[in-house]
């Protein structure tokens, strides 16, 4: 919106911007144009009084600036107002040119896809298992993965707290192609509920029980116990042998995998964290974010990973 009062700020905040940039700009002005000169005159000797400041014996002088420095300044003045009627900078006057860090954006991202576009297509048409194994392909795929999912399943991949190891063979929603893609487009959103209404000594019962189903050490009798507790609260999602659901993204407890064993904690504090608070999981879909070409690229990376030493 070129104009002074516009919506982007209110009146008072506009106004505000716009006296104070301008003020000090004229204030420096000012400053600069009355010290162009001094009243100090050269004697008949052509000695000038000094201001009467000194220090190690150096006296300072009231001489004006060089013409060129005081040139220098002046044009910086000039620079300064003419910036900021052709750009943004004045409260809600957007500048002749109407320049918006939104609009250069905007642009950018339209020169990159009408230059790259062209190139993802061509690896769209390409399944997701050949392509997994073109190298050139697969470099390019590494900067989109680098570039948007390392930062919650890190450089290699193998995940962190909370994100799921993209390099093994456990997968919360299925590894296949069409799984993954449907993972990068949609999104998931995993929940797992509180369940504190067990009571605690359940919820010891029901840890020792997951334990037992990775093999892990565990208290016999009270896993014995947790096996129906299990059954009749857990087994809808996970199975009644704890093998996990895909089509629900509930968790394998058979193999030893668990996405939220903090660093230092041991399997059974996770565990039990997790019965008694719940967890919420959430992967944003990506197809918004990357477009559907680098989302098929992407796809075929992570499917990549599982051939990799």
């Amino acid at each position: 919106m070129s104009n002074f009062w516009g919506d982007s700020l209110s009146e008072f905040w506009s106004a505000w911007i716009i006296v104070i940039s301008l003020g000090t700009i004229g204030l420096a002005f000012w400053f600069l144009w009355a010290n162009r000169k001094t009243d100090k005159v050269p004697d008949a000797d052509g000695n000038v009084e000094t201001t009467g400041h000194a220090a190690d014996e150096i006296e300072e002088y009231d001489n004006p600036l060089p013409r060129w420095w005081f040139q220098l300044y002046v044009g910086t003045v000039i620079f300064a107002l003419g910036y900021l009627v052709l750009y943004p900078g004045l409260g809600n006057f957007t500048g002749l040119f109407g320049w918006t860090q939104e609009g250069q954006w905007e642009q950018e991202v339209a020169r990159a896809e009408e230059r790259f576009t062209p190139i993802f297509a061509q690896y769209q048409e390409i399944p997701i298992p050949e392509l997994a194994h073109d190298t050139e392909a697969m470099q390019v795929a590494e900067r989109i993965f680098l570039n948007n999912c390392a930062v919650c399943h890190g450089a290699n991949a193998q995940g962190g707290y909370g994100f799921p190891d993209l390099t093994d063979d456990d997968w919360l929603y299925g590894g296949e192609p069409e799984q993954i893609m449907t993972t990068l487009i949609r999104g998931r959103n995993g929940l797992m509920p509180s369940f504190q209404s067990l009571g605690e000594s359940n919820v010891d019962r029901v840890v020792e029980h997951v334990l037992s189903l990775s093999g892990l050490e565990h208290d016999a009798e009270l896993a014995e116990q947790g096996a129906a507790v299990f059954g009749s609260v857990c087994a809808a999602c996970h199975g009644p042998s704890g093998t996990g659901n895909q089509a629900l993204g509930a968790p394998n407890l058979t193999n030893d995998t668990w996405l939220y064993q903090a660093p230092g904690q041991s399997v059974a504090d996770s565990i039990r964290q997790t019965v008694r608070n719940g967890r919420n999981g959430h992967m944003p879909a990506q197809e918004a974010y990357i477009g559907s070409e680098r989302v098929h690229l992407v796809a075929a990376y992570i499917y990549s990973l599982r051939f990799r030493d």
